[in-house]
């Protein structure tokens, strides 16, 4: 340690070496998220060139040997000389970190890039990244490495190799990049076609009448490698997708399109006969899964606009109280997709849209467009469903708002109606502290002998808890074993969630490695997910997992968490040892299970995530829902069974 501090001591990062020094500021993580992102920079680049009408085709490709391409049919990158920097365009796209055609509105009138970092990283977290230009006439292209540097002795990241070139004339127009991440920043390199598929449908969709194109050359057999995303009605192909394995209660779908205050606005709405609403919201092709400002301004006049419409006809009295949002909104599914032209995101991941001026905007487009549509007289079919639907939903909401009371005097109460069942901890920085939700009293009673009691508490739950997917609150409220972990949380739950009073900053499930656990674990997680899902899109949820195998010869023993880690340990050992299944946690003496499972030194735990908001919605409805034929279908296309304990603990384990 030294015992001065000089400016001599100060490091200055040159370039694009700040990326490849923490590189999670810019992407994330390096893991298989922040692998993705690159592609998403690189796909976010192509898209705005269509959102502001100079492309209308997009191919992506994942080549053999790890890297990809992106090509569109826009302007191409400049390839003329910067008048300040004195280099080409591409170069100062590719190389300087906060440049680009996006800071003004001369180039691109809406962008969901909008601090000119994306290409540039994307360049420095490569190997090697090709960039091809496609204009005036030109085909024009650049090679950038990432490689030691003897001189300076460090990596020298995304330096251009070769100068800009003029391959050939030609009447071709747009950008081609190609670039293969580095294996020495990603602890994975290698892209997955389904997660690259879902976001290409997505914006597909988004983007009425793009064209995109995914071809995996990975993929072996020929009639695979190959989709087109396409969609003519945009939005409402989009609904009708995502309520596809859910029964509407109109088949109509209300489509509200147009400009209010420099905010460009389209909105694609379908009630189904479900109970939780499903808003998809976005600014600029940019998924918003946190909501935002514009989320509040379309619930203000959706909500305004259908209040006013239910006094019209008389369906609320002078005398009633006006109906509640959430009345509406249940069972609503809804994409909202906004253009901003200065967007204020919430962190780099841009989850939340911040702009004051979009509320406004945004509430008096849909509630003169919503009025417009309620006036109408070929739509009182569809306006009558819904304002039946928000009556019933209400006089059920008044009948759960004092099993709300209930549970919030509970809260008040800390801990007291939970003596015996909660083992809290000592700790009082809710930060440090953790929850496990245990499945039975055995291991429950395991749990609660092998904790640390200074940051961890043990809730052991009885039994499988209700399926709270089409169950209304008051019937999530009625279930003791919910009671119980939401009076523990301390948050409330629904419109009443509050992060800020969180008591255990990671939510931990702990169930048995068997069919019944697994079970336990969706019925907790979809809870989570309908009714406290700030605490999924946060990272306070965890999935705790305990191994599979204990492998023992004399006195060694070694834990394994799948069969890979099995047949390391048992060639480690050589012959003469002996191998214990675990089927449950109750298996498991308290000094066992501190050690493989709660000990944070050698645990292993895995953080849900909410990814793809849409597919997760679909996914819910679908395998938790109450229709047997599409789950059929899902589970006979996509289980092996074989798999499915190898699957868990290599594609989503993280040290916590």
């Amino acid at each position: 340690m030294a015992k001065t501090y000089s400016a001599s001591m100060l490091k200055v990062l040159e370039g694009l070496d700040a990326v490849r020094m923490r590189p999670g500021m810019y992407i994330g993580s390096t893991g298989s998220r922040g692998l993705h992102h690159l592609l998403w920079e690189i796909v976010d680049n192509a898209i705005d060139e269509v959102a502001n009408g100079y492309a209308r085709s997009i191919r992506v490709e994942l080549h053999q040997d790890g890297s990809a391409s992106v090509e569109d049919d826009g302007r191409g990158v400049p390839v003329d000389i910067h008048p300040e920097l004195g280099i080409t365009g591409v170069e100062v796209i590719y190389t300087r970190l906060h440049a680009g055609g996006k800071f003004d509105h001369q180039n691109y009138n809406y962008s969901g890039g909008l601090h000119g970092v994306g290409a540039s990283v994307v360049n420095a977290l490569s190997k090697w990244l090709v960039v091809d230009s496609y204009t005036g006439g030109g085909h024009y292209r650049m090679r950038f490495e990432s490689n030691y540097d003897p001189v300076e002795k460090k990596i020298a990241s995304g330096r251009a190799v070769t100068p800009l070139e003029r391959v050939s004339a030609t009447r071709r127009h747009g950008t081609r990049v190609t670039f293969l991440p580095d294996g020495a920043v990603f602890e994975e390199t290698r892209f997955n076609a389904e997660t690259v598929r879902r976001r290409l449908r997505e914006l597909a969709y988004l983007n009425r009448g793009l064209e995109i194109t995914f071809i995996d050359e990975r993929e072996k057999e020929p009639e695979k490698q190959k989709t087109v995303f396409h969609y003519e009605g945009g939005l409402a192909d989009y609904v009708r997708y995502i309520n596809r394995d859910k029964t509407p209660l109109y088949e109509h779908i209300l489509l509200l399109e147009g400009m209010q205050d420099d905010v460009r606005i389209a909105l694609a709405i379908q009630h189904t006969d479900d109970y939780a609403e499903s808003i998809f919201s976005y600014v600029n092709n940019i998924p918003t899964a946190e909501g935002g400002t514009h989320e509040m301004g379309f619930k203000a006049g959706f909500t305004r606009a259908l209040n006013d419409y239910a006094r019209r006809i008389g369906a609320l009295k002078e005398k009633d109280n006006n109906l509640m949002g959430e009345d509406y909104r249940e069972g609503i599914t809804a994409v909202l997709l906004t253009f901003v032209r200065n967007p204020q995101f919430e962190g780099q991941t841009k989850g939340k849209l911040g702009n004051t001026e979009v509320r406004p905007a945004v509430e008096s487009f849909v509630y003169a467009r919503m009025t417009e549509y309620l006036q109408n007289l070929k739509n009182q079919d569809v306006a009558q469903a819904i304002v039946d639907k928000a009556l019933r939903a209400s006089r059920v909401r008044e009948a759960a708002r004092k099993a709300k009371e209930v549970a919030r005097a509970k809260n008040q109460l800390e801990a007291a109606p939970l003596v015996g069942k909660l083992s809290s901890c000592t700790g009082k920085k809710p930060e440090l502290n953790e929850m496990f939700i245990v499945e039975g009293d055995s291991a429950g009673g395991s749990a609660k002998q092998g904790r640390d009691r200074r940051f961890q508490a043990i809730l052991p739950i009885r039994g499988k808890p209700l399926n709270v997917e089409k169950k209304r609150i008051n019937q999530v409220l009625a279930n003791e074993e919910f009671r119980s972990i939401i009076t523990a949380l301390g948050t409330g739950i629904g419109e009443d969630f509050d992060i800020s009073t969180l008591k255990y900053h990671k939510v931990i499930i702990l169930s048995d490695a068997d069919q019944d656990g697994a079970h336990i674990r969706a019925i907790l997680l979809t809870f989570f997910y309908r009714y406290m899902r700030p605490l999924i899109n946060e990272g306070h949820v965890y999935i705790g997992m305990p191994p599979l195998y204990r492998v023992a010869k004399g006195e060694k023993i070694i834990y394994a968490y799948d069969d890979k880690e099995l047949a390391k340990a048992t060639a480690s050992v050589g012959r003469g040892y002996t191998v214990q299944r675990y089927k449950g946690l109750g298996e498991m003496d308290p000094a066992q299970l501190w050690e493989t499972t709660m000990n944070p030194e050698n645990r292993q735990l895995m953080q849900v995530t909410l990814e793809d908001v849409t597919e997760a919605e679909r996914l819910v409805t679908l395998l938790m829902g109450d229709k047997v034929e599409p789950r059929r279908d899902y589970i006979t296309t996509y289980a092996d069974f074989n798999k499915v304990d190898t699957f868990l603990t290599q594609e989503g384990r993280a040290n916590a």
